[in-house]
C-alpha cells in the first residue's frame, strides 16, 4: 500500500506506524503506549533494548543510523525530484508540438506527477490533487469528468473496508487474532515455525487490512518475542544461542566461538532478521488474495476494467490469485530460512510471552463480537454475487439484480454501517437511560487512509482521461514500435518487470497510476489482450522487497535497526526474480481456467 494517509515519506510511515502500535525502536522492543482503544499491552518481559544490549551496539549499526541513512537518501531524492518535476512539466508543455493540445498538457502533467511520486517530494495526496486540479486549468477535461471520478464505487469500497479496519484496530480484534495463533502449542517454541506462523498471520490479515496496518500490529508482537527470548536468555546465563557473527560468519574461528559460547542477546541473529522479514514480505504478498487487500489493487482493477470492458469480480480475483499467493508463501519461507537459517533450533522465552500478552487481553469483547458481525457482513457480501452466479446461472433474475445493485461499494458502506447501529453495553455506573456507545464512534472512522482515496480518484481522472484525448493510444503505438515485444507473454513479461522496478522506489498506489497507463495502451497498440498484462502490472506493484524504501512495510522492519541493509537487498532481490517469475506464470495459466 502507499504512504499512510497519502502524505509524508515511507519512513515518516514507519515512525508513525510504529509510535501507533506503541513501539519506539530506540528504547524498547515492543514497549510503549497502546493505540487509543486497544487494550494495554505493554511487554513487561524485559524487552528493553539499551546500548548494552540491544541492536544498537556499535557505531552506526543501531536504530537512530538507519533512520539517519533513510532520512537522508529521501532528502536528497525529495529535493531533486522538487526541482525535476516542474522543469520535466515545461519542457513537454513547451517542446512537445507535435501532440494535439490535450493530449500535450496531459503527458505534461503526467511527467510533474510520475516525477513527484516517485520522489515524493511533496505528499502522495497533494500531488494528486494537484494533477486533477492542472487537469481542468489546462482545459484537459471539465469540472464534471475530472472529479466526478471521485464518486467511483471503488472509492466507497475503500471507505468500507478502512472502516472496518480501523474498527478491528480500536478493539484489538487483530491482536487477538495474531496472539491466538501464536498460542497454538509449540509454534513460538521453534524458530523455523515460528517464521512461518508470523509471515502466515501477516499474509493472512493483509488479504483484508492494508499491509502497513497488519505489520504496524504484528511489529510490536515480533519484537516482543525477541526481546522475552533475550531476557530469559540472559537471566539463565545463556540459554539460547544466537551466534553474534550473523552476517555470513558462522564457517569463521569468530561464528563457531559465538556459537560456543551461546551469546544471548537474540536481536543480533539471522533469527530476528527472518522474523522481521517474513512480517514485512508476509504482508506485501497476502493483500493479494483479495482485490480488497491492498488500495493499488483496487485502482489497478478498475483501470483495466474501465480499458477492457470486462469485469473482474471479487470471487474471479480470488481464484486467480489465492493460489498465487499460496506458492508466493512457501517459497518466501524457504527463501529467508535459507538466506537466513536460525542460529539455534528452541527459543526458551517466546511461549511464555506470548501467553502473558494474551492473559492481557481479558475476554472476548462486545466491540471485537460486534466488529466480527460487520466483517463476515462485508465478505458475505462481497463474494455473494459471484457464488449466487456459480449456483443459479448469469441470468437468473435474482443474480441479475444483485450484480446490478449489490456492488462491492454498497456492499462495503452497508458492512460499515453496522459498526455505526450496532450498541456496546452501557459501563457500570452510567444511567440506564443514558445513550449507549456504538461499536466505532465517528471520531476513530475518521482516521482512516483518506489520502489512498485521494490518490485513486486521481488515478482514475489520469486515466481516463489518456484514453478520451488519445494519448494512451498515442503512447501505445509509440512504445510498441521501440520495444518490439509482440506476444501476450512478452507483453505480460514486460509489464511485471517495470511494475516491480517502479515499486522499488515509489509508493504501490503511484506506481499503478504510473505503469498501467503505458502498459494497456501498449497492450493494444500490439493486438494483445490487455486483461492479463494489466492485471500482472497491478499485481507486480504490490512487490518491491529489496529497499527500505520499497513499501512501508519494508521501512517499519528495517527501522528496527535489526535488519542489515546488505540482507534485505540479498533476500529481497532473490523474493522479487522468483516472484515476478511465480506471478507470470501463474496469471498466464490461472486466467483461462477462471474465465478471464
Amino acid at each position: 500500500m502507499g504512504t499512510p494517509f497519502g502524505i509524508g515519506t515511507r519512513t515518516e510511515a514507519g515512525r508513525r506506524y510504529r509510535r501507533e502500535a506503541g513501539v519506539d525502536t530506540t528504547t524498547a522492543t515492543g514497549q510503549g503506549t497502546e493505540p487509543e482503544g486497544r487494550p494495554e499491552t505493554g511487554t513487561g518481559t524485559g524487552a528493553e533494548t539499551n546500548t548494552e544490549t540491544g541492536a544498537g551496539t556499535g557505531a552506526g549499526t543501531g536504530p537512530d543510523a538507519a533512520h539517519d541513512r533513510q532520512e537522508r537518501f529521501d532528502r536528497i531524492r525529495g529535493r531533486a525530484g522538487l526541482l525535476l518535476g516542474p522543469l520535466a512539466f515545461a519542457v513537454v508543455l513547451l517542446a512537445g508540438g507535435e501532440l494535439p493540445p490535450a493530449q500535450r498538457s496531459l503527458a505534461a502533467i503526467f511527467a510533474l506527477v510520475m516525477i513527484w511520486w516517485i520522489s515524493e517530494a511533496v505528499p502522495l495526496a497533494v500531488t494528486a490533487l494537484l494533477a486533477v486540479s492542472l487537469c481542468v486549468l489546462l482545459g484537459v477535461g471539465d469540472e464534471d469528468t475530472v472529479f466526478g471520478a471521485f464518486g467511483n464505487d471503488t472509492i466507497f469500497t475503500f471507505l468500507g473496508g478502512f472502516v472496518i479496519a480501523r474498527a478491528m484496530t480500536v478493539h484489538g480484534l487483530d491482536r487477538r487474532i495474531a496472539l491466538r495463533m501464536l498460542a497454538v502449542p509449540g509454534v513460538v517454541r521453534s524458530p523455523a515455525r515460528t517464521i512461518v506462523v508470523f509471515g502466515g498471520l501477516a499474509a493472512a490479515i493483509s488479504a483484508f487490512i492494508s499491509n502497513t496496518a497488519t505489520v504496524a500490529m504484528l511489529f510490536p508482537i515480533a519484537l516482543g518475542v525477541i526481546g522475552a527470548v533475550s531476557s530469559i536468555s540472559t537471566s539463565r546465563g545463556g540459554g539460547t544461542e544466537a551466534a553474534s557473527g550473523t552476517e555470513g560468519t558462522s564457517g569463521t574461528d569468530e561464528g563457531k566461538e559465538g556459537k560456543r559460547a551461546s551469546v544471548t542477546d537474540l536481536r543480533r541473529s539471522r533469527i530476528s532478521v527472518a522474523l522481521l522479514l517474513a512480517v514485512a514480505y508476509g504482508a506485501s504478498i497476502g493483500g493479494l488474495f483479495t482485490p480488497v487487500g491492498a488500495p493499488h489493487q483496487l485502482i489497478g482493477r478498475q483501470l483495466v476494467e474501465k480499458q477492457t470492458g470486462e469485469t473482474v469480480g471479487f470471487l474471479d480475483w480470488v481464484l486467480l490469485f489465492a493460489p498465487i499467493v499460496l506458492v508466493m508463501f512457501v517459497l518466501l519461507c524457504l527463501v529467508l530460512l535459507l538466506l537466513n537459517r536460525p542460529e539455534t533450533s528452541r527459543l526458551e522465552g517466546a511461549e511464555e510471552y506470548v501467553a502473558a500478552e494474551r492473559s492481557r487481553l481479558g475476554p472476548f469483547s462486545p466491540g471485537e463480537r460486534n466488529t466480527c458481525v460487520a466483517f463476515a457482513a462485508a465478505v458475505l457480501l462481497w463474494t455473494g454475487p459471484g457464488i449466487l452466479q456459480a449456483v443459479l446461472g448469469e441470468h437468473h433474475a435474482l443474480v441479475e439484480w444483485v450484480v446490478a445493485h449489490v456492488t462491492e461499494g454498497v456492499a462495503a458502506i452497508l458492512a460499515a454501517t453496522l459498526l455505526f447501529v450496532l450498541p456496546l453495553p452501557r459501563p457500570a455506573g452510567v444511567p440506564s437511560g443514558a445513550r449507549r456507545k456504538a461499536t466505532l464512534e465517528w471520531a476513530d472512522a475518521a482516521r482512516i487512509d483518506w489520502g489512498t482515496i485521494l490518490l485513486f480518484g486521481a488515478g482514475i481522472v489520469l486515466g481516463t482521461l489518456s484514453s478520451d484525448t488519445g494519448l494512451a493510444e498515442t503512447l501505445g503505438d509509440g512504445l510498441s514500435e521501440l520495444i518490439g515485444v509482440s506476444s501476450l507473454t512478452s507483453v505480460t513479461i514486460l509489464a511485471a518487470v517495470t511494475a516491480l522496478v517502479i515499486s522499488e522506489t515509489t509508493s504501490n498506489t503511484a506506481s499503478v497510476g504510473i505503469v498501467l497507463p503505458i502498459v494497456l495502451p501498449m497492450a493494444q497498440a500490439l493486438h494483445v489482450d490487455p486483461l492479463i498484462p494489466g492485471l500482472v502490472a497491478t499485481a507486480a506493484s504490490g512487490y518491491g522487497f529489496m529497499l527500505p524504501v520499497s513499501t512501508p512495510p519494508n521501512a517499519i522492519v528495517y527501522g528496527s535497526g535489526l535488519i542489515p541493509i546488505t540482507r534485505m537487498v540479498r533476500s529481497g532481490l532473490v523474493f522479487d526474480v522468483i516472484g515476478v517469475t511465480v506471478l507470470v506464470a501463474g496469471v498466464l495459466t490461472l486466467a483461462p481456467v477462471v474465465g478471464l
